[in-house]
């Protein structure tokens, strides 16, 4: 089990709206949505030609875990404001590990991990290591951490908290907090960062994405991105259709649902993952005792909860109340290959909340330390997160908003509603975003992996990117899981990516691995 969820998974992140309906990734009408980059009869008047040629001082990356896999890194500079180039500027970390067959070389495959706000220099080692021999020696891998991100001028903003996500309980009290550290949170980011938060797009990484291709000497370049990566890829798509090789979008969001939707379909998406979980513990009664059937298993996490409000539950040191227990929740039962971490974990708190001598153990111990204790990378992680989601997205300002929307999930979404629908520091946000968003449409091939039970993209969002990109191939993974390709979790899904990156051949048709 990976304890730290990834955020904007807790899209996570992942991960809008005027004033009460939310817009997705849609540009003005009076836009183009491409940028193709200007014609050579027109290139020395682009003003983004001196950032296309200039060269990239390549050496050895000082991370121990990317030196040690013979990467190298160089700082790329963009304009902070595309539209207004010849101003500031920023230096964006970059990495590469070179093709392992120079004479196979076909060119680059770019890479973004997700969240938003995650860190993507060390992603071409994760790459590299899940690649078939043959698809790594015909790719250089280039890693980069987004604007704001890392070591990308990374936010810090003083935030002692690794994600926004907490359910906002049953009372006035429980989402009176809520709504005051989210605005906290928004109100730190903006008194540090005022000048560079209106430039933390996707659509300006989108940007940068391709400057870095021009600075390495490619005409096109490949694009594999996962969770909010694969949104980027898809945004990539769209801007910049003629400059795409070979395009593969694992367990992307639905662009139209970007925000504040997103994060509501993620608590249906978390009720069903615990009612999946429930069918799997139910015939394991004897062995955890959680509940000789499935509605019992429920009843025994939704009481757990109801237990943590009227006496938070103390543990190693911790208190967990119902604030937070079920973000902790959430983060378990992300993958199904984690279902008996996740009921050794109830069973703990359970036996706490009892009153028991109880030992976390460690993994119980790191999921509390992450969620309750965060460490300063989490909090400046979630600031990047916070900067990139609300520049893209206008969300909601009012609290009845979202006092509202609680209640409208609490039915049917007891346990994860009143974490979904919860207040987010967006909805302090203190300018709308200064460029609309991406309509994303692209009309290029691209292979999409999915999995059903994803509790961060939820299956849906899968299906409404399929039919807005006609070109593209979607391979359907059965199970709960959250990325397909890196997490190992379908040797089938892999071997096609492998394909296709290798070959080109997309599936002749959407299939079902």
């Amino acid at each position: 089990m990976k304890p730290v969820p990834a955020l904007a998974a807790t899209l996570a992140a992942a991960l809008a709206l005027s004033a009460t309906a939310v817009v997705g990734l849609a540009a003005p009408a009076s836009a183009s949505s491409s940028e193709a980059a200007s014609s050579p009869a027109s290139a020395s008047a682009d003003p983004l030609e001196s950032y296309r040629r200039q060269p990239l001082a390549w050496a050895a990356c000082q991370d121990g875990q990317l030196a040690a896999a013979g990467a190298e890194c160089a700082s790329l500079t963009v304009p902070l404001d595309y539209r207004e180039p010849r101003g500031r500027t920023l230096s964006l970390a970059v990495s590469r590990i070179r093709a392992a067959d120079p004479a196979a070389r076909r060119g680059i495959l770019q890479t973004n991990p997700g969240g938003p706000g995650n860190r993507g220099l060390d992603m071409p080692v994760a790459v590299r290591a899940a690649m078939a021999p043959a698809t790594a020696a015909a790719y250089d891998i280039i890693g980069m951490d987004p604007r704001g991100v890392g070591a990308s001028g990374g936010l810090d903003c003083g935030l002692t908290r690794g994600s926004w996500l907490r359910s906002v309980g049953t009372d006035r009290a429980g989402f009176e907090q809520a709504w005051t550290l989210a605005e906290a949170d928004a109100d730190a980011c903006w008194a540090r960062y005022p000048d560079l938060l209106p430039h933390l797009t996707t659509r300006n990484t989108a940007r940068d994405v391709d400057v870095l291709r021009a600075a390495l000497g490619e005409q096109r370049t490949s694009f594999f991105g996962q969770s909010y990566g694969a949104l980027l890829g898809a945004v990539y798509a769209q801007l910049y259709p003629g400059r795409v090789d070979r395009l593969v979008l694992d367990s992307t969001p639905d662009p139209a649902r970007y925000g504040v939707r997103l994060f509501q379909d993620m608590g249906g998406a978390n009720e069903r993952a615990l009612d999946d979980f429930a069918a799997w513990a139910a015939p394991r009664h004897a062995t955890y005792g959680l509940g000789a059937t499935p509605a019992a298993v429920r009843a025994t996490v939704e009481g757990l909860v109801r237990r943590a409000q009227a006496a938070p539950i103390a543990i190693d040191g911790f208190l967990l109340d119902d604030r937070m227990l079920p973000f902790l929740l959430a983060v378990c039962q992300g993958d199904d290959r984690d279902d008996a971490d996740y009921a050794d974990v109830l069973r703990r708190l359970l036996d706490a909340a009892d009153g028991k001598p109880v030992q976390a153990g460690p993994l119980l111990h790191e999921l509390l330390s992450a969620v309750l204790t965060p460490s300063p990378e989490a909090g400046a992680d979630l600031a990047a997160a916070i900067g990139i989601l609300c520049d893209d997205v206008t969300v909601p300002h009012s609290p009845q908003w979202y006092r509202d929307a609680v209640e409208r999930a609490r039915p049917t979404q007891p346990v994860f509603g009143p974490v979904y629908n919860s207040p987010t520091p967006c909805a302090s946000w203190r300018r709308t975003p200064a460029e609309p968003p991406v309509d994303v449409h692209p009309a290029v091939p691209a292979l999409q992996l999915h999995a059903t039970g994803d509790t961060h993209a939820p299956y849906q969002g899968a299906l409404a990117l399929h039919a807005r990109m006609p070109a593209s191939r979607l391979l359907t993974v059965p199970g709960r899981v959250h990325t397909v390709y890196l997490t190992g979790y379908s040797p089938c899904a892999a071997r096609a990516v492998d394909t296709y990156l290798s070959t080109g051949a997309l599936p002749p048709a959407d299939a079902v691995c």
